[in-house]
């Protein structure tokens, strides 16, 4: 007997409630289906059917096997399907939710290189309030969350980052650049509305040392749960705003933002990309999601080494003028973006936010 052949015509009798239908549905003749069912049920030892010339009814024992046998026979098609889209095109519509700035300066950028692989898989992007949209009507949801997350969905990591101070020069030529964090109550603050959290309270502490943490009241000029308005205020030099550093770093690579206070951090975020199930998944989600995070990862490692060595470039040079130019002279070397420029070029890497 072909045990799995047997398994899937009980099945089948199950669902059209019948042998003659199940065999019309399987292309089979009914004398075989009966016997696959009939030798299934020799094989368990126990009868699966109480069968009359009117109706057909599953016994007790008949439930509970088509429960399993409906979950091996889905594992054995998911596992069919996984080999054999190596040797396929993948085809089919992607369905992504994320914030709209995920989307802007995550997903958006990945488009081309994934169309160029798969150019028969379609992306639908819906953009929206993070933590809206039901996971279990999208392929993926992207999102951010802060350090010690922890909530019940099935989610993968795709990146870490720190979040950190970051404002333009012309606001710094303007204000001058705070040594200590409570400087940073003098200061025009663009502030993240975060549910939960006390506006205007804003904790520091230097990477990796969260005991040194330092809670600053501040009144801030620009309160915002949207993080590109905050990004488009701080170029315009409205202040000081913190930032996932991966989505500041093109910006300081350019000259175009500056970080302040370095090495203090605002917080550690992670961007997780969830799932409705761990089963079943097409292999077009699979395949998509291992390319955002190796492109995320990539991309955002390259810019943030660029990002270093400028920064590193920037404080030598400030160095070299301390000893010669004036306090007012000085200030202008550590905030002039033509100094900085040099490591720019990098793409655009991913927010974490």
């Amino acid at each position: 007997m072909d045990r799995l052949l047997a398994m899937r015509v009980f099945q089948r009798v199950s669902d059209e409630g019948g042998f003659a239908a199940a065999a019309r549905a399987m292309d089979m003749s009914p004398p075989a289906v009966t016997r696959l069912v009939a030798d299934l049920e020799e094989s368990l030892g126990v009868r699966l059917m109480n069968r009359t010339t009117r109706r057909l009814a599953l016994t007790q024992a008949g439930e509970a096997y088509l429960d399993r046998v409906r979950e091996i026979l889905k594992d054995i098609d998911e596992a069919d399907a996984h080999a054999s889209s190596h040797a396929l095109e993948l085809s089919g519509e992607l369905r992504i939710s994320s914030s709209s700035t995920l989307a802007t300066h995550v997903l958006a950028p990945l488009l081309a290189g994934f169309r160029t692989l798969y150019p028969r898989v379609r992306v639908d992007v819906e953009v929206g309030i993070a933590g809206q949209a039901a996971i279990e009507d999208f392929d993926l949801t992207v999102f951010g969350a802060e350090a010690g997350f922890d909530a019940d969905v099935i989610a993968r990591t795709i990146l870490e980052t720190d979040e950190v101070l970051v404002a333009s020069p012309g606001y710094l030529q303007r204000r001058g650049m705070p040594q200590h964090p409570h400087e940073l109550a003098d200061h025009e603050l663009l502030a993240d509305r975060r549910p939960g959290a006390r506006t205007g309270a804003l904790r520091v502490w230097p990477a990796g040392r969260t005991a040194e943490q330092v809670e600053v009241d501040t009144v801030p000029s620009l309160i915002t749960g949207n993080s590109d308005t905050r990004l488009r205020a701080v170029l315009a030099d409205a202040g000081i705003t913190q930032f996932p550093l991966d989505l500041a770093a093109p910006y300081l690579t350019s000259g175009q933002l500056v970080r302040v206070m370095s090495p203090w951090v605002t917080g550690r975020l992670t961007m997780y990309a969830a799932m409705p199930s761990r089963r079943f998944v097409p292999e077009r989600t699979r395949r998509f999601l291992d390319y955002l995070i190796d492109e995320t990862r990539r991309q955002t490692a390259l810019v943030l080494a660029a990002c270093e060595a400028c920064h590193a470039q920037v404080q030598v040079q400030a160095a070299s003028v301390e000893d010669s130019a004036t306090p007012s002279e000085t200030d202008a070397v550590f905030v002039n973006p033509q100094q900085v420029r040099a490591a720019a070029g990098a793409r655009r890497p991913m927010a974490s936010r």
